[in-house]
């Protein structure tokens, strides 16, 4: 007999929202970074997925459409313009030279290692909310979503000094 759902709470819903409003805060900066250093989203996600595979493999087209949840033909077509910009290169596999693999261009590793700076700096200012966040969603879901009432905690007013 499968095991009845409790209720969700107010405060597990509140605590939720606050939990995806934080991380489309770091999407969009993300996003804006991306722009700001000369490229797409997309491609900033690609160059990433490249250098970031798994114990630093070399990533194959079918690993970066999986990764970046998109289809092999347009991880082909993303991929021949990072290659056209000069971020990315196709190598030949050791194994079967059938198969390609892609590694980053020395352009590719300089704006993404720029990027993944500024990615850190936000990733640091962020992490103590997310934690916390994460904690009282799977931890203690009863407790209000912010002490202090307040909606959006990086949207506080600064308190008052007493004058």
């Amino acid at each position: 007999m499968p095991k009845a759902r409790s209720r969700v709470t107010q405060a597990q819903y509140e605590v939720l929202a606050r939990f995806r409003y934080s991380l489309r805060r770091f999407l969009s900066f993300s996003e804006q970074a991306a722009r700001g250093a000369g490229i797409t989203p997309q491609r900033h996600q690609a160059l990433l997925a490249i250098k970031g595979f798994a114990g630093g493999e070399i990533i194959t087209i079918g690993e970066l459409a999986e990764s970046l949840q998109i289809r092999h033909h347009s991880a082909v077509g993303l991929v021949d313009r990072l290659i056209a910009e000069g971020y990315a290169r196709r190598v030949p596999a050791k194994d079967d030279r059938r198969r390609v693999r892609l590694v980053l261009s020395p352009r590719g590793e300089a704006i993404l290692e720029e990027l993944t700076h500024a990615h850190l700096a936000q990733l640091h200012g962020l992490s103590p909310e997310i934690n916390r966040l994460l904690g009282r969603f799977l931890g203690a879901a009863d407790a209000p979503a912010e002490p202090n009432g307040s909606r959006h905690g990086s949207r506080r007013r600064p308190a008052s000094r007493g004058n």
